[in-house]
């Protein structure tokens, strides 16, 4: 009897998997998120040659690139915060994916140096808040919903931008190659701009804010204040840390491969792919591990991994060594990419778009620290060594990530 009735309940149950099929807004966000995914990490690790290579810029000025990054943060909170009071996601979605559009498609026709700093740091600044807006929706439908696979939702919806990130550097790589970079940055316009066609199938309305202490009909939405964003705040700061070493790794990891190591393209290529691979196939075990463990303390192991993959690139010196480094790295951002989304909603439940917002452009911020601590320390310290820099950073993070575990603030 007991049985029968332990089937009744799992056949009752709905898989995460069944739940993103059937919502169209589950389904849509998850595409769209591909399309995300693939289109900045073609991108991402050919900026840097753009830069260099077809605007005549130095390998220090191309790192400082990475500092315009510095206003998305800026741009995520306004429109996360517009979002958060009026409870519509859709719309500010739309409109930054618009935006990505038309500042890849600048980027692409850009023939002075000045001109990818300004599109980068005006308009690719309210891009990035494209993917905060579609978390926020899926959060709102399933606390709307009460959904009891909401983790593995998520979960499943992040994974997709990683998938993407899987396909996109290959991608960018043979397109540049076959095209030139202009042409693939034209490629990632496009890519964002497509975004929003999944998402049509979606409908505005089954998305609905759903915000702690509820004001009064005709009141105004509050905004959270300092005191209640702070766990998310220091959170988001231990992140940026964690992240700080992926700039650097885009902006030398395949210069110091081809110019140093003398690595065939197929190698060096096989060598970056490998990192989101092991991400992939690692985050839906993150969630597994994390209900027995907590989240906070996975964490602590996924930051103590970047600090490892980081001493892999700067002190190995061969194609073992890169690879060792980049699954390590897999490891870091199975935990994280899987994970990190819903610890920072559950920081600030009462404005989950803004917690999604803070904590998703919070890689820009992590992109502006590591490419000017790789600008200043290849001049430094020099290729590989630059990645001690970031290794330092990944110490911190472990360490502060396991004090905020023992916290009252910490997630389970």
């Amino acid at each position: 009897m007991s049985r029968a009735l332990a089937a009744d309940e799992t056949t009752a149950t709905p898989s995460a998997m069944r739940s993103v099929w059937a919502s169209p807004l589950y389904r849509g966000a998850t595409i769209a998120l591909f399309l995300s995914g693939l289109g900045t990490s073609a991108a991402a690790p050919q900026i840097t040659l753009f830069l260099v290579n077809d605007l005549h810029v130095s390998l220090t000025t191309a790192g400082l690139y990475y500092l315009t990054n510095i206003t998305a943060p800026l741009a995520g909170y306004l429109i996360g915060a517009r979002s958060d009071r009026s409870g519509r996601r859709l719309g500010p979605f739309r409109l930054c994916a618009l935006a990505g559009f038309v500042g890849w498609t600048a980027m692409a026709a850009a023939n002075q140096v000045w001109m990818p700093f300004v599109i980068s740091a005006l308009v690719l600044a309210f891009a990035g808040a494209a993917g905060s807006q579609l978390f926020a929706a899926v959060h709102d439908d399933l606390q709307a919903t009460d959904s009891v696979v909401g983790d593995g939702v998520i979960s499943i919806v992040r994974m997709a931008l990683t998938a993407g990130w899987i396909i996109g550097p290959v991608a960018g790589s043979l397109l540049s190659a076959a095209a030139g970079p202009r042409a693939m940055l034209l490629a990632t316009g496009l890519c964002t701009l497509a975004q929003i066609a999944p998402m049509g199938l979606a409908r505005a309305s089954s998305v609905r804010p759903r915000i702690s202490r509820r004001p009064a009909p005709g009141q105004p939405v509050r905004r959270p204040g300092l005191p209640a964003m702070l766990p998310l705040l220091a959170f988001t700061g231990l992140y940026v840390f964690v992240y700080a070493g992926e700039p650097i790794k885009y902006g030398y990891l395949t210069i110091y491969m081809r110019d140093d190591l003398h690595l065939p393209t197929a190698v060096s290529g096989a060598v970056i792919g490998i990192q989101p691979l092991i991400e992939l196939i690692l985050m839906p075990l993150a969630v597994v591990a994390a209900r027995r463990i907590g989240m906070m303390r996975l964490m602590i192991f996924g930051a103590a991994f970047g600090v490892g993959a980081n001493l892999c690139f700067a002190l190995t010196g061969d194609a073992v060594g890169m690879f060792a480094g980049q699954v390590l790295m897999g490891g870091v951002w199975g935990v994280f990419a899987a994970l990190g989304i819903i610890v920072a909603q559950r920081l600030l439940p009462e404005a989950v778009a803004t917690a999604s917002a803070v904590f998703m452009s919070s890689t820009a911020i992590a992109s502006a620290l590591g490419g000017l601590t790789g600008s200043l320390g290849v001049d430094i310290l020099g290729l590989p060594h630059v990645y001690l820099a970031p290794a330092s950073y990944g110490l911190i993070a472990t360490v502060g990530i396991a004090v905020m575990s023992r916290s009252r603030h910490a997630v389970r």
